[in-house]
């Protein structure tokens, strides 16, 4: 089967992401639509969100789920300090270290990590990449969360992200735009780009399955007040750009769209690079 095109390729994977874009910024910023479903989870008799102060849940939802995207970039970056190690102990295969490496078995996984070197140093410098954009939105937008807002008991009044922007200067206090712990959840978007680039029969299902731990994850913040529906939109829309925008200068556009057999052969060429 022929590789898709070029403007079919950046159709996908940027034309898609923009029109999502505008459609949460047409039906959520510039309407009550985020107000609105969000007054549905309040406790009538109260007025506040149930789980707000709910530490089970917090725990559950919030701070164990963390231990996934944390796991992921922590291997990475160990497999990519690992990856610099066997093209130097190859050049001596008698050496001691060598021969000690070789008998405890650790040299498959040198070995691996080589292989694997640019996949990892991609996924760690699109995990690092992400975390920067979306804290410099937060900074530079100074958007407070619901329950902070005086429209659910806060004192600080809700503003748009687009109305407190600001380009060289943090604009404020607040930090709730977009989603944090959504963002968290796609930044596992990089692996879809390393299945895609190795060509991973799984590779859509692996990004259906990160497309849902970032929803889950911005959900059950917005179930407690702490973030509108529209911050998990917009977390999800800029960590795939930046996934993506990281993907291209790493694999280059030829690779993420190759044929099967096409990138197998680019790995053998490199695999030892």
């Amino acid at each position: 089967m022929p590789a898709p095109s070029r403007s079919a390729f950046y159709l996908t994977n940027l034309g898609l992401p923009l029109l999502l874009a505008v459609v949460t910024f047409l039906a959520f910023d510039l309407t009550e639509l985020d107000r609105w479903l969000s007054n549905l989870l309040l406790d009538p008799v109260s007025g506040q969100f149930p789980l707000l102060h709910d530490a089970w849940f917090e725990k559950v939802t919030h701070k164990w789920p963390r231990i996934l995207p944390n796991w992921t970039g922590e291997a990475a970056l160990i497999g990519s300090l690992l990856s610099l190690i066997w093209p130097l102990l190859v050049k001596y295969p008698n050496a001691s270290i060598t021969r000690g490496l070789n008998k405890a078995r650790i040299s498959p996984l040198l070995q691996f990590t080589t292989r694997y070197r640019r996949d990892l140093f991609y996924v760690v410098v699109a995990f690092a990449l992400c975390t920067t954009v979306i804290h410099y939105l937060k900074s530079h937008t100074s958007v407070y969360c619901p329950v902070e807002t005086t429209l659910y008991g806060g004192s600080q009044a809700r503003v748009e992200w687009y109305q407190n922007f600001r380009w060289f200067s943090e604009a404020g206090e607040g930090r709730c735009w977009p989603g944090g712990h959504a963002s968290s959840g796609f930044t596992l978007m990089a692996l879809y780009f390393v299945a895609l680039r190795h060509r991973w029969q799984h590779a859509r299902t692996l990004l259906v399955a990160v497309l849902l731990i970032g929803f889950v994850y911005g959900t059950t913040r917005v179930l407690q007040g702490w973030h509108f529906m529209s911050h998990t939109f917009w977390a999800g829309i800029f960590v795939w750009f930046t996934s993506f925008a990281s993907a291209l200068c790493f694999y280059g556009r030829p690779a993420l769209q190759a044929r099967p057999h096409a990138v197998a052969d680019n790995l053998r060429a490199g695999a030892y690079a």
